[in-house]
């Protein structure tokens, strides 16, 4: 790996760290992308004294815990930086932030993360509003990747997204065992089912797995209520991909419509938020499959479309279709992924005639590299 490699969001912490109003920053994203790595770094390159501490291991009925953190990082003086770990493990958490941070606003530059993003999320929303700023860490990119693990596209397609599992890629039996144990049973287990109701979890587990096997596909909820092993309706499987989405683990798009009434009515076209998830449903080796592989290419395109701000949507009538709709600011893109299978570009055009609008852009693995290292950059200069 390239030791000297930062991720994109730890420039940008050390930035709001830096600006005014001073507000809390909470980093929130998937398990095992670099958070905690990433915060360290900006730690060892911040001009201000830091006291970082964790809460892992911390005994339930521990209620002063975060109060000492906070006055071993007053007596560093007034801009200190203060970075707590694990958060959701502190007993009352948002409650004594808020106390703490209203009896000296900003005299403290404060970082939140934890492993659980739905925890770390449910408590600065309902307990901190006005008080902090989110900052979204996504899954690794391919133009990650490729900087700091030397990264080819079939690499990327059949294991991108978790730098914990590159070491296991040689393995796939032990690859498989940590994607399946360490990331997605922790996030499902941990995350969600202790977090959240769920009546059947058993089902709940199985409809991920099955949602991961249609990657950038459009997948009618009867379609996949007709696959589970057990009864159930639209409401439960819409509420389960709403908990996937939550936790980071799989984006549903909508059907593009200048009526929001009409999209929110259609079925999702599924996106597993990175490409291993899909490698680790249908077996690592994606790409010796031409159909595979150009499901793999179509799914890195819209997960990576998918973590820019705006809206992701997708476009079909009847046998037309355009891949991806991105609604950035004033910006209307529709997008053809083009990976070498033979698809028609008809779709494109007829969306172009209905929406004039809109801006096509196509893109291959010939440019992906390009689209991967600034998306939005990529667009607007191709456009």
């Amino acid at each position: 790996m390239n030791r000297n490699f930062r991720r994109p969001f730890v420039t940008a912490l050390a930035r709001r760290l830096e600006a005014h109003p001073i507000l809390m920053q909470v980093l929130v994203g998937p398990r095992q992308v670099g958070k905690t790595t990433g915060v360290k770094q900006v730690i060892e390159q911040a001009a201000q004294p830091a006291h970082y501490a964790n809460a892992d291991g911390l005994l339930a009925s521990d209620h002063t815990w975060l109060r000492e953190q906070w006055q071993q990082a007053l007596l560093l003086g007034e801009g200190s930086l203060l970075v707590i770990d694990e958060i959701q493990k502190v007993p009352n958490w948002p409650e004594t932030l808020k106390a703490l941070w209203d009896a000296r606003p900003g005299f403290l530059r404060v970082v939140l993360l934890g492993s659980s993003a739905l925890q770390v999320q449910a408590g600065v929303t309902e307990s901190l509003a006005g008080r902090f700023e989110l900052l979204r860490v996504h899954h690794w990119t391919f133009a990650e990747l490729q900087q700091a693990f030397g990264y080819d596209l079939p690499r990327y397609l059949a294991y991108g997204g978790y730098p914990g599992a590159v070491a296991f890629e040689d393995d796939p039996d032990r690859w498989y065992a940590y994607m399946k144990d360490s990331i997605v049973e922790a996030v499902i287990g941990k995350d969600i089912l202790q977090q959240r109701r769920v009546g059947n979890p058993a089902l709940f587990r199985q409809a991920f797995q099955i949602l991961c096997q249609y990657p950038a596909q459009e997948i009618s909820y009867t379609k996949l209520l007709g696959q589970l092993q057990d009864r159930g309706n639209t409401d439960l499987v819409k509420t389960y991909i709403e908990l996937y989405a939550s936790a980071f683990l799989m984006h549903a798009l909508q059907k593009y419509s200048p009526k929001a009434w009409l999209r929110r009515g259609s079925s999702p076209k599924m996106l597993p938020a990175c490409p291993a998830l899909y490698s680790m449903a249908t077996g690592v080796n994606v790409t010796a499959n031409a159909e595979q592989r150009g499901r793999a290419f179509e799914l890195a395109v819209g997960a990576e479309l998918a973590q820019q701000p705006g809206e992701l949507t997708y476009w079909r009538e009847r046998q037309e279709e355009v891949d991806f709709v991105y609604q950035s600011r004033s910006a209307l893109y529709a997008i053809e992924v083009k990976s070498g299978r033979r698809k028609s570009g008809r779709g494109l055009e007829a969306f172009c005639k209905q929406v004039p609008q809109a801006l096509p852009v196509i893109v291959t693995p010939d440019n992906f590299a390009a689209f991967s290292a600034d998306p939005r950059g990529f667009l607007a200069q191709v456009a």
